[in-house]
C-alpha cells in the first residue's frame, strides 16, 4: 500500500498539529495527527491518545513531544512513547514524506507500533 496523501504542507500549524483520516491496510479509517514542530520539522503518530482514546491533535506541541489536552500525557513525536503519566502505552508512529507542497503519510508501515489492543 503506498503512502497516502494526508494533507497540504501549508494546512499543519507551526508548532501544531492536524487530525486527518487515512485509509488502513485493513480498508477502515486511521486517525492520524501531522505534527509540526516550531522548526518546522514534521512528524506522523496515531491521534488517539493510548490512555482515554482522545484526540491528540488537540494538545500542544513543544521540544519534540505532544501533550493530550485531557489528562497531560506527552507523547515523543518521534517513538510514540508516554513521557509521562497518566499514559503509559506508546502511540504509532508513521513514516511521513513531504512531495511538493503534500504531506504522505504511510499507516501501513509504521516505525513504531502501538502494543496489541491499545
Amino acid at each position: 500500500m503506498p503512502p497516502a496523501r494526508a494533507c497540504a504542507v501549508a494546512d499543519v500549524p507551526t508548532p501544531g498539529a492536524l487530525q486527518v483520516e487515512l485509509p488502513g491496510p485493513d480498508g477502515a479509517s486511521v486517525a492520524v495527527a501531522v505534527v509540526r514542530e516550531s522548526d518546522g520539522t514534521l512528524h506522523a503518530i496515531s491521534d488517539t491518545c493510548s490512555h482515554q482514546a482522545v484526540s491528540l491533535a488537540e494538545g500542544e506541541v513543544e521540544d519534540g513531544r505532544i501533550e493530550c489536552w485531557l489528562h497531560g500525557s506527552q507523547f515523543d513525536l518521534r517513538t510514540g512513547h508516554p513521557d509521562s503519566l497518566p499514559a503509559v502505552v506508546p502511540v504509532a508512529v508513521y513514516p511521513l514524506t513531504v512531495d511538493g507542497a503534500d504531506v504522505l503519510v504511510d499507516v501501513s508501515a509504521p516505525i513504531t507500533t502501538a502494543p496489541e489492543g491499545a
